[in-house]
């Protein structure tokens, strides 16, 4: 039944509902376009660039405050700022992408600044998302890829529950070494709210 007499969708976009995440130690919450400059920052961090393959130039003011501000109204994704529960600082983001409803599936990503490093935020931050997934979308897999040389990210994988499943070979050159890439996932029956 609907309030407004149109039929309901049988497969409403899960990602239209944008939560609040509260761990230990982290606070996963929708983005605003004020935290353009905090995320310009952390975009610019060298690790970062590096284990994410990201581009050094970078983007405009206005391309990030429109990125991050548009975040709440996007359907298909689900975009939550990482902040450090203690002082409220951003330190990253996590995001639940390029679902497909018929088999339930989505692709997770994250990305944390210098200032959320070695605390266990980020641990937390993809155990949340991933248990919000599961728990409250109904997910039945979520994946991931990652370099192969990423080894602070693929722990943490790990400590999630992700499974290694294959590794793509010299998917890219950088400095004049090939790198691999990691593919990842956790199943909905392999998922354990707390860690092992």
């Amino acid at each position: 039944m609907t309030t407004t007499g149109t039929a309901a969708s049988p497969n409403p976009a899960p990602f239209s509902h944008k939560p609040v995440l509260t761990g230990d130690r982290t606070v996963l919450r929708p983005f605003t376009e004020e935290d353009a400059e905090v995320m310009a920052v952390i975009l610019r961090d060298p690790e970062l660039l590096y284990f994410t393959g990201g581009d050094p130039a970078p983007f405009s003011d206005a391309h990030l405050r429109s990125w991050y501000g548009s975040r709440g109204a996007q359907e298909d994704r689900l975009d939550l700022a990482v902040t450090d529960r203690a002082t409220g600082e951003l330190v990253g983001e996590v995001v639940l992408n390029e679902w497909e409803p018929a088999h339930r599936r989505c692709t997770f990503r994250t990305l944390i600044g210098p200032r959320g490093r070695g605390r266990g935020l980020g641990t937390e931050a993809v155990r949340l998302v991933v248990g919000h997934g599961f728990e409250a979308l109904g997910m039945h897999r979520i994946e991931l890829a990652a370099y192969a040389d990423n080894a602070r990210a693929l722990r943490v994988y790990e400590k999630a529950g992700f499974v290694l499943e294959g590794v793509r070979r010299h998917v890219e050159l950088r400095d004049g070494v090939w790198r691999d890439e990691v593919l990842m996932a956790v199943l909905a029956e392999e998922w354990r709210p707390e860690p092992a």
